[in-house]
């Protein structure tokens, strides 16, 4: 059983001291250097040129855009991406 005091191990030991220098606890820090895919940006979602116009709606409304129901989709993804 590991000690409280003890450095807990981690799969990412740069993101893990980064984090630390940030002022992150010892727990918090580990728990998010051990994640899949620790360190990597981006999602999985495709390009807003790939949604149909009601899913670019859908996400327009989720995030407050007003107006969205008389845009065109080249209107809706330049509102969704200048938001």
């Amino acid at each position: 059983m590991a000690k409280k005091n003890d450095i807990p191990t981690v799969k990412n030991e740069e993101q893990y001291e980064a984090l630390r220098d940030k002022g992150m606890s010892k727990e918090k820090a580990a728990r998010i250097a051990n994640t899949p895919d620790s360190g990597k940006k981006g999602g999985q979602a495709p390009p807003y040129e790939e949604w149909t116009v009601d899913e670019l709606q859908e996400q327009a409304q989720k995030v407050g855009i007003e107006g969205r129901s008389k845009m065109n989709k080249a209107e809706l993804i330049d509102a969704l991406r200048n938001h």
